[in-house]
């Protein structure tokens, strides 16, 4: 009989394979004395194994491009970072071998950052990878990672690092399943944008046995194990159908009887432009700049560097609308010479629009950068400031865009609950709403992003966050303004159904998903859409939400048809 495991679906599609499983991780090193006089030649050794695996990870980067490729160089300055260095060395110099130097460096300050409540969760799983990687190449085993395998399979973890989930081959690794993460985790994002199956969250991953056939569904999140051949057969019908669907369904995003939504991509810079522009995304709905300056977090890029890579998205969506996110710094994504490195709790910081405000030359040049990029294009230019919580901080963005000579339009991101309340007053201030429900979640819920064991919280499907996004679309329709959803919720076909009739006005998504959203969207009319996020709301948990909207929405599909 199949058993079927639920974990939280965090990509599009079904894959029926073998499972395999990730490399075993790396053993610990034994705690051997090494002579004094060796503490030089144990310190070189470690510093060429961590400068090797900075070299291989930008490597692979450069191969992955887009998103991938500035995760994978953020964790190449990790295995760099100075402090970290220092502490190797020291322990070398009083006995350590540098395999077990590293090891326990990195151990201490993996502890220092469980310490802090785990708020910096994701960047953790990170430095475990770096480890691990530097340790094997000390003590000349393999790295940890992806199976070798001629025929394809899906991969079962306990997590995937970005720079084994950045150069999957997609014709050998059908999908993957862990049993960490959750559904706004670096893996899960690039996921998304590979077009990969994948299934996060899921109890007992790791105890599915080597061999196993099973069925992931990434949208679902359901996985089968051995299911019949009937149903394997039920499943590959039913993604031969949907793919059929989606190659038909082209154009703008709208609803079955002409509602507009446009349909939108979110991009990390100009790598990820070719898949907005295959996919059919109308524009960008969030540029993500921070990339950019994780290049190098020492110091801020030059002007020129920024002009030269937000002009090259510009360029890409003429007469088309891209809306570019302020440096978003802090919490999970610290640069050296901006973010303090003592915060308790640096998600509740100085991050985003604080960290700004606090630093206005760095705000200032980026956004004297972009008023020269769209110089002459004929790009809708929008720029919107990360973490709003009130009307005077909408206010002193607003103001910092006119002092730069900003030609475009001014909005706030709704990522903090009192933004959502109040959003009426601080569309005063501003032109625009952009509404990112990862973090809306993570503060909504107190359930930090990167923690797998929260993904109930972080559901988008939340009937609280659903209150919440009505409140500040509600807002919007008042002032006669836009409100728009730039988090993953709007890669959810489903769910953007269900957020046009709480009343967004676009959605933006990882490329790999506006195909499904355009094609769901299409099926239904506006009041169907209101119907189904009354139906939603109108319940007590996310699992409730979706299945009412989903039998609202069945049964006009059913009386369509």
């Amino acid at each position: 009989m199949t058993k079927t495991l639920r974990g939280v679906g965090v990509s599009h599609g079904v894959a029926i394979g073998q499972v395999r499983h990730m490399g075993t991780a790396v053993l610990e090193p034994p705690a051997t004395q090494i002579p004094t006089a060796d503490a030089p030649r144990e310190q070189a050794r470690a510093q060429a194994a961590v400068e090797a695996v900075a070299a291989d990870l930008t490597a692979r980067g450069n191969l992955a491009g887009g998103e991938a490729q500035a995760v994978l160089e953020a964790q190449a300055l990790m295995a760099q970072d100075p402090e970290l260095m220092a502490d190797v060395s020291r322990r070398i110099a009083v006995g350590s071998s540098a395999e077990r130097g590293v090891y326990d460096a990195f151990a201490a300050y993996r502890a220092l950052l469980a310490s802090a409540g785990e708020y910096l969760a994701g960047r953790v799983a990170d430095l475990d990878d770096v480890r691990n990687r530097i340790v094997a190449r000390l003590m000349g085993v393999p790295m940890p990672g992806v199976p070798d395998s001629d025929e394809p399979y899906v991969l079962f973890a306990r997590d995937l690092a970005p720079a084994d989930t950045a150069l999957l081959d997609p014709t050998l690794v059908l999908g993957f399943v862990t049993e960490e993460g959750g559904p706004t985790s670096h893996s899960a994002i690039l996921a998304r944008a590979m077009g990969v199956p994948a299934v996060v969250a899921l109890p007992g991953a790791t105890e599915v046995a080597e061999g196993t056939v099973v069925a992931v569904d990434g949208s679902s999140g359901d996985v089968l194990l051995e299911p019949s051949q009937e149903k394997q057969d039920e499943l590959r019908a039913a993604a031969a159908e949907r793919k059929a669907a989606l190659a038909a369904s082209s154009g703008p995003g709208r609803t079955s009887d002409g509602h507009r939504v446009p349909l939108l991509a979110n991009v990390g810079g100009p790598a990820d432009v070719p898949a907005a522009l295959e996919n059919g995304a109308e524009g960008v709905g969030l540029f993500r700049t921070e990339f950019l300056f994780l290049d190098d977090s020492a110091k801020a890029p030059s002007e020129e560097k920024q002009v030269e890579a937000y002009r090259k998205v510009l360029e890409a969506f003429p007469e088309g609308r891209v809306v570019v996110r302020a440096l978003d710094a802090g919490a999970d994504k610290p640069l050296d010479f901006l973010t303090p490195a003592d915060e308790p709790n640096p998600a509740l910081g100085v991050r985003g629009l604080r960290t700004l405000l606090e630093n206005p030359e760095v705000m200032q040049t980026q956004l004297r950068a972009l008023a020269r990029a769209a110089e002459g294009l004929p790009v809708h230019l929008e720029v919107m400031a990360p973490m709003v919580a009130d009307r005077k901080d909408a206010k002193d963005f607003a103001e910092a865009c006119r002092r730069a000579g900003l030609d475009a339009k001014f909005g706030a991101m709704v990522e903090i609950p009192s933004a959502a309340l109040r959003a009426r007053a601080i569309l005063q201030e501003v032109e625009f709403l952009s509404l990112g429900t990862n973090d809306l979640a993570q503060y909504t819920f107190a359930a930090d992003r990167q923690v797998g064991a929260l993904a109930r919280l972080q559901d988008p499907w939340q009937p609280a966050l659903l209150d919440l996004i009505a409140s500040a679309a509600d807002a919007a329709q008042a002032e006669g303004k836009s409100c728009g959803v730039c988090g993953e919720a709007a890669s959810d076909p489903l769910l953007a159904v269900v957020l046009t009739g709480l009343g967004v006005t676009s959605l933006s998504m990882g490329a790999a998903s506006i195909p499904y959203v355009r094609s769901t969207l299409a099926k239904y009319t506006l009041a169907q859409c209101r119907r189904a996020a009354e139906a939603a709301r109108a319940t007590d948990s996310a699992e409730e939400a979706r299945a009412a909207a989903q039998q609202v929405l069945s049964g006009f599909y059913v009386q369509r048809c």
